[in-house]
């Protein structure tokens, strides 16, 4: 009988790194089960009901923070320091304990950097959190600035997250990597290359310092970044939202902090992100969600859409509002006791144009009415000898003839009304409309059928934003502290308008790519979209070095540019990985049997395989695959469909911001024939995989292409 050799034996270091990162998930462990024991009821002395809600709640939010994600390694890298170095206190610790940022071993050297801090039960740090200030080192250390770091090291996990190598890299002094190194920066490029499933994770272990530059901004800059695609533009929005809850956590606890994706599917897509990072109380949302008065029945026809996303619009619909206003037909006579004060019409009209001139919300002023009249008339009173005091004046303001004299003069408007208003009424549209909209203009823009309420009216999600609009000039919304939007290049004017009034008193990290840009309104310059979104003096980023996306497919897809994106420099890969493009020419009748079999052969490979098509044609490719005995999930029907199965039939008006392993395109063709923007939303899809592109056609491939 043979006999088994032994296992190798284990690297002393690797196995005190093991010791260690035991040692840290215990600790992380202890902390949260701290937190949930710890008391919230106030007692039955005080017996305030909301505040222990309020107490519990939190408590929940601070145990949800620290659970300990098994398959994501607590830390990913260390910085050795000469001995005696001294560190200050962590000015940014979410906790506010005034920690040391830094955790030492004995020799006070050592920091660990991780996704979150970890403290023992004596309090002193084991791990380090990403964002602290000392964790800026290493992201941007360099042996020509060390800044004060001696060595840096990387760790190497499995996607169990066990720790199975490390690699260190000597920043201030002589010397090569020690024991147990793979090469100069070869597992930092094996974590940037890893194959992938589900959906994104974080980039923590691998920000490059281009990146962390925009992360770290602070919170009173607004961002706009153009980020070609594989530049983690996507990853950049999401970690700067951790940075800036970890900074400033006071401030945004109480404003709040929004993420804006394209569709729930890319929201699925980057759900896991911040929940990794210890972040879990973010709202992460769509435009049609945001700005949800009215159910959407219906797609906008492009002529139309494109109207209706027009910033001329908020000009018709302010017009239309405020040509509500009526001057006064008759005196206002209010009766208090045995006496009657009467105020003429023309006082009445000087008040209302007074308050129509002030720039006040429409809401506001009808208030500001109320109170103004009220005050008229206890100055009469009080010229005749009466005593008035804030209770009379309160009376006065609540006195049913004042309150008529409102209505009539400032009528109340209920947002979805007045848009249902004013797109089924031609005439009430034409005059909101003189010199703004032409003709075929007012016609494009009307509702379909005859509504009768705004219940049974087919509404788009353009019509959601003009609703906003009209609800703006009512009363202005309360303000964000910090708002992510992603895919921004797709907004209309009307949109950036609506999430502006979001923001209106926090900042932006504004996402997007121009040659991305899909939609009806989809912009090619930047200063525009900033100028309707509020924010003009946003800082202008530009990402183009890509690290996901080999050179072969990215180089590839950047030949459609020129047409799309006049101007807009191509993307620099980083990477280069030979025979990652494939394109194979089929007889039309036999495309559905090849695309089964080029997907049949991306999963013999690792990570995830995407089939991206026209929309029109997934159903029956999904249809192909089963027939042939390959499961796939179908991107769209379910939430779950990226971890659902490694397959994934996604139709290409879904496919902006994913990420996968393998692409596989069925006719670009018809991708292209599908939207009056169609070469837009092929480059799009050929920008989708990071590992291999298979291109399955039997119409010739766009022109651009086709060499």
């Amino acid at each position: 009988m043979a006999v088994p050799e032994p296992a190798p034996a284990l690297d002393p270091e690797i196995r005190a790194e093991r010791d260690f990162l035991a040692t840290a998930r215990a600790a992380l462990r202890r902390m949260r089960d701290d937190v949930l024991d710890t008391e919230t009821a106030l007692g039955d002395v005080v017996g305030d009901k909301v505040t222990n809600a309020v107490l519990l709640r939190a408590r929940e939010r601070r145990a949800e923070a620290l659970v300990d994600i098994p398959d994501v390694p607590l830390f990913f890298g260390r910085l050795d320091y000469a001995p005696g170095t001294v560190f200050e206190a962590d000015p940014g610790d979410p906790d506010g304990s005034g920690e040391p940022a830094a955790a030492r071993t004995p020799d006070g050297d050592r920091v660990y950097i991780g996704r979150r801090h970890v403290h023992d039960a004596s309090a002193t740090p084991l791990v380090i959190d990403w964002r602290a200030p000392i964790s800026i080192a290493f992201y941007r250390a360099t042996a020509q600035n060390p800044m004060g770091v001696r060595l840096r090291r990387r760790y190497g996990f499995t996607s169990r997250a066990e720790l199975t190598a490390y690699e260190d890299e000597p920043l201030a002094g002589a010397g090569s990597g020690a024991p147990g190194t793979a090469g100069a920066g070869a597992l930092l490029a094996l974590e940037i290359e890893r194959p992938r499933s589900g959906p994104m994770r974080d980039i923590v272990a691998t920000i490059q310092p281009e990146q962390d530059d925009l992360v770290r901004a602070p919170l009173e800059r607004s961002l706009c970044v153009q980020g070609a695609p594989g530049t983690g533009k996507t990853a950049v929005g999401l970690h700067r939202v951790a940075y800036l809850l970890y900074a400033e956590r006071r401030r945004l606890g109480r404003a709040g902090v929004a993420i804006i994706g394209p569709n729930r599917s890319f929201l699925s897509y980057i759900r896991n992100v911040l929940p990794a990072l210890g972040e879990v109380d973010v709202r992460q949302t769509t435009v049609e969600e945001l700005l949800g008065a009215v159910e959407v029945r219906r797609t906008e026809e492009p002529r139309a859409a494109l109207v209706k996303g027009d910033a001329r619009m908020a000009e018709v619909i302010r017009r239309d509002l405020w040509s509500r206003l009526r001057p006064p037909e008759e005196s206002l006579v209010v009766q208090r006791g045995a006496r009657r004060w009467r105020l003429y019409t023309d006082e009445l009209a000087d008040v209302l144009a007074e308050l129509r001139d002030r720039g006040v919300t429409y809401g506001a002023g009808r208030e500001l009415l109320a109170h103004r009249l009220a005050h008229a008339v206890l100055t009469r009173m009080e010229s005749a000898g009466e005593v008035c005091d804030d209770r009379t004046h309160d009376q006065v303001r609540r006195d049913r003839a004042v309150r008529a004299a409102v209505t009539a003069m400032w009528p109340k408007a209920d947002p979805v009304r007045l848009v249902l208003g004013l797109l089924t009424d031609p005439e009430r549209l034409a005059r909101a409309a003189d010199g703004l909209l032409d003709a075929r203009e007012q016609a494009a823009v009307m509702l379909p059928g005859r509504p009768r309420g705004p219940r049974s009216a087919r509404w788009s999600i353009e019509d959601l934003a003009l609703i906003d609009e009209a609800a703006g000039l009512v009363d202005r919304p309360a303000s964000l502290g910090h708002v992510v939007v992603d895919e921004a290049q797709d907004l209309s004017p009307m949109q950036c308008r609506a999430i502006g009034r979001r923001g209106a008193t926090g900042s932006f990290t504004v996402l997007g790519d121009v040659a991305q840009g899909t939609g009806p309104c989809a912009t090619g310059d930047w200063s525009s979209l900033l100028h309707h979104l509020g924010r003009p003096d946003a800082r202008l980023a530009v990402l183009d070095r890509g690290y996901r996306v080999p050179a072969q497919i990215i180089d590839f897809a950047a030949r459609l540019l020129p047409g799309i994106a006049p101007g807009l420099g191509a993307p620099v890969a980083v990477r280069q990985a030979p025979g990652s493009l494939r394109i194979t020419r089929v007889a039309e009748p036999e495309l559905a049997e090849a695309v089964v079999r080029a997907c049949r052969g991306e999963l013999a490979g690792e990570g995830s395989v995407g089939l991206i098509a026209a929309d029109a044609e997934i159903p029956a490719l999904h249809g192909a695959l089963a027939a042939a005995g390959l499961r796939a999930a179908v991107l769209g029907e379910a939430d779950d469909a990226l971890e659902a199965e490694r397959l994934v039939c996604v139709p290409a008006s879904l496919a902006k911001g994913l990420e996968f392993d393998a692409v596989v395109v069925a006719e670009p063709a018809r991708i292209v024939a599908a939207e009056p923007r169609g070469l837009h939303r092929l480059y799009v899809v050929l920008t989708r995989a990071v590992s291999v592109l298979h291109v399955v056609h039997g119409a010739p491939l766009p022109e651009a292409l086709a060499g």
